[in-house]
């Protein structure tokens, strides 16, 4: 975080960086990640990601989406370890092993009315 910080204030680009501005960011990296899985089956993508450019390519983009989100945890003053550890605990009480395991159903698919 603190070298992600120290890059954009060498080039006083903190003012640019609105949390509107840093969402966005963040978006648009994501669907340039999401565009180089397009059109792909999941072998291909697998093959793809091993080595060389095109996996190059791709670490490239989770770098991005990674540094803009620091970066807009920054701003807004929000600890990213403390934020993680409370959303896994969020997440613990919504899909429990027992109902969660190896399956991608919602956790408000789990329970009846």
């Amino acid at each position: 975080m603190a070298e992600a910080c120290r890059f954009r204030d060498a080039r006083e680009w903190s003012q640019f960086h609105t949390p509107k501005n840093l969402a966005a960011a963040i978006a648009i990296e994501a669907a340039e990640l999401q565009e180089r899985f397009l059109w792909k089956t999941d072998k291909q993508i697998d093959r793809e990601v091993q080595a060389g450019p095109k996996r190059d390519a791709v670490v490239e983009e989770i770098a991005d989406i990674l540094l803009f989100a620091l970066l807009l945890a920054d701003r807004l003053d929000i600890d990213v370890g403390t934020a993680i550890t409370t959303k896994l605990a969020a997440n613990e009480l919504k899909y429990p092993v027992a109902l969660a395991r190896g399956n991608a159903r919602k956790y408000t698919e789990f329970r009846g009315p």
